[in-house]
C-alpha cells in the first residue's frame, strides 16, 4: 500500500490521479501508438509514491529443530520457524526444500525414524514466544523421505515443540503440543498414537492455559520419558510467561501415565519455560533448564516485590543424578527463555 506522508484523503486522491493518468495513457497509446510525453507524465506521478511493507511479520532464518539419521549422518532435516522444511543428503553441502504444498511454512519440530529414514514427522507452528511467532495446524507424516506429507491431526495445537517416534515400533509416536499462544484451549499437552497417527490419546494434561514443551526419551530404557509443561499467554503488548501449570513430569511406562517431579531441590512456585534432556549413556542423569518466577517490574506474569524482600533466583540449569529424585543448581544462566531456551 503506498504512503505519501500525508493524510489518507490526499493519498487516495493522488492514487486516483495516477489511475486516471494510466487509463488516459492506454487510450492514447491505442489511438496513436503512444508518445513519450504521456509516459513521462505517468512516470512522474509514480516517482512521488513511496511503498512500505505491511506484513506479514515473518522473520526468516530461525532453525526450530534438526533431525539426523544416525546410521548416515549426512542425511538430516532442518525445520525452520518461517521457511519450511529442508533436507540434505550431503552433510549440508546442498539442501532441498520440502513441505511445499501444505499451505504453511512455520514449523516447530521434525523427527526421523532411526529404523526407516523415509519415515518423517513434522510438527507445525513455532513454539518460541515472540510477537512474530506464526502458528501451524497440527502434525504431518511422510513415508517417502519428505517428498509428500499427510496431515495426521492435532490441528488445534497451533504450536508443536517435540515429536518422539518409538524406536521399537514406529507406529507409536508421542507429541508435545504447546497449544495456542494468544488464547486458551486447543490441543494442549502430550498426545500419543499407537496406530501411526490415525487416532490420538491425550496422556498428559494440566489445564486450558498449559501445554507441553519438552519431551525426551531415555536412550537406555525406551519406557522412561520426561516432559515439561509450560503455562504461557501472549497478547499484543505483553507476555505472561509462567504459572503453576509449568513443571517437569516423568513416565516409566512409555508415556501412558505421568508423575510430576517435586522436591529434592527442584524449584517450586510459578515457574516459566522449562527444557529437559537425558544423558545418552545414563538415564539417571537428567538436566532441566528452568525459567524461575520473575519478581518486580511491570506487565503480566510479574509478581510484586516488597521493598525489603530477599528473593532467591531460581532460574538456571539443574542436574539430577538419580532420575529426578534430587536436583542440584549448576548455573543461573538462562537469558530470555521466552524467546529461546534449549538443553541438548
Amino acid at each position: 500500500m503506498p504512503t505519501l506522508g500525508t493524510s489518507p484523503e490526499l493519498a487516495l486522491e493522488k492514487l486516483m490521479k495516477v489511475n486516471r493518468s494510466s487509463i488516459i495513457l492506454l487510450v492514447l497509446m491505442g489511438i496513436s501508438g503512444g508518445t513519450s510525453l504521456e509516459a513521462q507524465s505517468v512516470a512522474e506521478e509514480f516517482d512521488s509514491l513511496h511503498f512500505r511493507s505491511i506484513g506479514p511479520a515473518t522473520m526468516s532464518g530461525r532453525i526450530s529443530d534438526l533431525a539426523v539419521y544416525e546410521a548416515n549422518p549426512a542425511i538430516y532435516y532442518a525445520a525452520t520457524a518461517h521457511s519450511g522444511l529442508w533436507k540434505t543428503t550431503s552433510g549440508g553441502a546442498l539442501f532441498e526444500p520440502l513441505f511445499q504444498d501444505e499451505g504453511l511454512i512455520a514449523l516447530g519440530d521434525v523427527a526421523i525414524s532411526q529404523t526407516d529414514p523415509d519415515l518423517v514427522w513434522v510438527g507445525a507452528g513455532e513454539s518460541n514466544n515472540r510477537q512474530t511467532t506464526s502458528w501451524g495446524g497440527g502434525v504431518y507424516k511422510s513415508t517417502d523421505g519428505g517428498q509428500t506429507f499427510d496431515h495426521m491431526g492435532l490441528e488445534d495445537s497451533r504450536h508443536i515443540n517435540r515429536i518422539l517416534i518409538d524406536p521399537r515400533n514406529s507406529e507409536v509416536v508421542l507429541v508435545a503440543a504447546t497449544g495456542p499462544l494468544f488464547g486458551s484451549g486447543g490441543d494442549r499437552g502430550v498426545f500419543k498414537t499407537t496406530n501411526g497417527g490415525e487416532s490420538w490419546t491425550k496422556v498428559l494434561e494440566v489445564d486450558d492455559d498449559t501445554g507441553a514443551n519438552a519431551l525426551v526419551r531415555s536412550s537406555t530404557n525406551s519406557n522412561t520419558l520426561y516432559a515439561s509443561t509450560y503455562q504461557r499467554r501472549r497478547n499484543a503488548c505483553c507476555m505472561n510467561g509462567g504459572g503453576p501449570g509449568s513443571g517437569v513430569w516423568k513416565s516409566v511406562d512409555g508415556g501412558d501415565h505421568w508423575t510430576r517431579v517435586t522436591g529434592g531441590g527442584f524449584p517450586d512456585g510459578p515457574l516459566g519455560r522449562i527444557e529437559v534432556d537425558v544423558y545418552g549413556r545414563d538415564d539417571q542423569v537428567v538436566y532441566a533448564l528452568v525459567e524461575g518466577p520473575r519478581v518486580g517490574g511491570n506487565g503480566p506474569g510479574v509478581r510484586d516485590q516488597d521493598e525489603d524482600e530477599e528473593v532467591e533466583n531460581l532460574t538456571g540449569l539443574y542436574r539430577s543424578q538419580d532420575g529426578g529424585a534430587t536436583w542440584t543448581l549448576m548455573s543461573n544462566t538462562n537469558p530470555r527463555p521466552m524467546y529461546f531456551s534449549q538443553v541438548r
